[in-house]
């Protein structure tokens, strides 16, 4: 199933390719210190897909582990995705947000990857996150 979503001030679109309807998944809520202030929370797949267009529009910073990437809005600086470079890849999670005005999302899961071992961050995100591209 195939979803479109911009971030709030139209700058970045994401393009997303999902095997189940957007509405059957739980978000996941990080709940690093991080993400608990933004009441962040993320959707992906393994065999999903995801493309961001406007990349240049995106600013990316670290946090935690220094392993993933955020990348926001450098305008309305919304965070878009979370993305990690495993195995020559770019695997990545879509913020919920993006989709909660269009889709009734189920409510997220708590989840804590501030526990795990940077190689089994890797391991875990390598499980769960669907492949990204940025496009311009």
């Amino acid at each position: 199933m195939n979803y479109s979503s911009t971030c709030s001030c139209g700058k970045v679109a994401i393009k997303i390719s999902l095997p189940k309807n957007i509405e059957e998944y739980e978000p996941r809520a990080c709940d690093c210190d991080f993400c608990m202030a933004r009441s962040l929370s993320y959707l992906s797949d393994s065999n999903g897909q995801l493309k961001v267009y406007h990349s240049s529009e995106l600013e990316p910073f670290k946090q935690g582990s220094e392993q993933a990437s955020f990348w926001q809005c450098s305008s309305c600086h919304d965070l878009v995705v979370v993305t990690c470079e495993i195995d020559n890849h770019t695997k990545g999670a879509i913020n919920a947000r993006m989709f909660e005005k269009q889709y009734n999302l189920k409510p997220a899961v708590s989840v804590s990857p501030k526990t795990l071992a940077p190689e089994e961050k890797l391991n875990r995100w390598n499980t769960v996150w669907l492949k990204v591209e940025f496009c311009d």
